[in-house]
């Protein structure tokens, strides 16, 4: 791929066009959050009738993708993820420039998409078989058949803080088209996506790209053409786009929310290892703070192209400023800040919009930062006394994204793990996610499942087929 890189949009005569190479001349803007201020990308945004032609496209590119067997498409989303991992640093430099995550991150993420590419490349061809069914009469004279068809088009609105891994490789093994709309704050990986996908043999049109915000998403939401939905963004966002589909069209949706995953640390857990994984999560035993603070030296914020940053900048200050908002209301409710919570300007990006991880002890269960999702660096510290009292405030949330708990009683582990109200549940571990096990919220964290084959069955429609062999002649009406 190279540093020349050529990106592409779609013009408002609808053609595709070749925009300036590596620096996007062309809005929604994306500043790099590391304090350098340069403008790291521009994009046209779509206008409806700019998605109208994307959907088009689309829709006319389909038929023959859906065509070819889920073996050939398998081999091209195989190739796709040979060429994602030859060109991971390049991709994972562009995550960093827009949203700021550190360098060790991006890259683990796009290694993920590019796990994602080959297990749906591989598994396709046998997940998308039918079944056949006997029927009264025996398989001599009557029997049913089922086939999986693709959807058609199907549009994808991700969030920016995984803007290159979406529902786009399940969507393309089940040989649907599909359209992705980017959050307006990273709008740049995508389109490296699609030049990748091209590369890998993906025929014009299977995969387009529209940029905007929110008005832009409610058109594909809206569209006649478009048959499915995968929205990950914030509970009010998927409310809004669920009753956006309800109302124009049926169209099946998956929802990836927002969450609280809540971490419960009992005192028999091993406790460094119980600690690393509550640098993720939000409830946490009282006595762990010593150990923070010893793990203090070892945060180093600042630049996140460095190796050795473990924690980057936000992706742009109205976001820093909402977690800065949640540190007031903490305090405000009682809570006292260990350490952290802090706009910081590291040396050589000062200017960058960096927070300083915060620990916070002494809310109540209804304190404001604790209810809601705080979307940054912030770890709630929670004491309680009992399992069926930590099992009882744990589901008390209208979230259910993701939860832990760290015990050396396995058997205590496997009993909390059943009873709490959540889509995954991590035991003596946090945050792994592996392509082939599902993922997706319970309530309001959302519905449907990504990653497994779950997700690869959801982006297709079952077809059943009655077959008569007997002598129709002998029927008598």
């Amino acid at each position: 791929m190279g540093s020349n890189l050529a990106i592409q949009f779609l013009s408002k005569g609808g053609e595709i066009m070749h925009a300036v190479t590596r620096s996007f001349a062309v809005t929604p803007v994306s500043y790099n959050p590391d304090g350098s201020g340069a403008v790291v990308a521009k994009c046209p945004i779509a206008e409806k009738d700019h998605v109208d032609q994307a959907v088009k496209l689309a829709s006319e590119a389909q038929p023959a993708w859906g065509d070819l067997t889920a073996l050939e498409r398998g081999k091209i989303l195989r190739k796709t993820a040979e060429l994602i991992r030859e060109n991971l640093e390049d991709i994972a430099r562009w995550e960093v420039k827009t949203n700021g995550k550190a360098i060790h991150e991006a890259r683990t993420d796009i290694e993920s998409s590019a796990d994602t590419f080959d297990f749906y490349g591989g598994v396709a061809a046998a997940v998308l078989q039918g079944d056949q069914i006997d029927l009264p009469g025996g398989p001599t004279q009557r029997f049913a058949y089922t086939r999986r068809e693709p959807l058609g088009v199907v549009a994808c609105i991700g969030a920016w803080n995984y803007p290159f891994q979406t529902c786009v490789a399940p969507a393309l093994a089940a040989g649907n088209a599909v359209i992705y709309k980017p959050s307006p704050f990273a709008p740049a990986s995508p389109i490296l996506l699609g030049e990748i996908l091209t590369a890998a043999g993906v025929p014009k049109g299977v995969y387009g790209v529209v940029q905007g915000e929110a008005e832009t998403g409610n058109f594909l939401c809206i569209h006649p053409l478009v048959r499915k939905l995968s929205f990950t963004g914030s509970v009010a966002g998927g409310m809004a786009l669920q009753r956006q589909a309800a109302t124009e069209n049926v169209k099946p949706v998956t929802l990836e929310l927002g969450g609280k995953s809540e971490l419960i640390i009992f005192d028999d857990s091993e406790v460094k290892s119980a600690v690393a994984a509550a640098m993720l999560a939000n409830f946490l035993n009282q006595d762990l703070i010593r150990i923070f603070q010893e793990c203090d030296e070892k945060l180093k914020i600042g630049d996140p192209l460095l190796d050795d940053t473990r924690v980057g900048a936000n992706i742009n200050e109205a976001h820093l400023n909402k977690i800065l908002g949640f540190i007031e209301s903490a305090k405000k409710d009682g809570g006292q800040i260990l350490r952290g919570g802090r706009r910081v300007h590291p040396k050589g990006v000062e200017s960058g919009f960096y927070f300083d991880p915060a620990v916070i002890i002494g809310l109540t269960d209804e304190a404001h930062a604790v209810r809601e999702e705080i979307f940054g660096a912030c770890c709630l510290i929670l004491p309680f006394d009992t399992e069926e009292e930590v099992v009882r405030r744990a589901n008390d949330t209208m979230y259910g994204l993701a939860a832990g708990v760290f015990s050396g009683n396995l058997a205590r582990c496997h009993r909390i793990a059943t009873r709490l109200h959540a889509g995954t549940v991590f035991i003596n571990t946090y945050n792994d996610t592996e392509v082939n096990v599902p993922f997706g919220g319970y309530k309001n964290s959302g519905h449907g499942r990504e990653n497994c084959l779950d997700a690869l069955k959801a982006y297709t429609q079952t077809k059943a087929i009655y077959v008569n062999i007997q002598d129709t002649t002998e029927h008598s009406f």
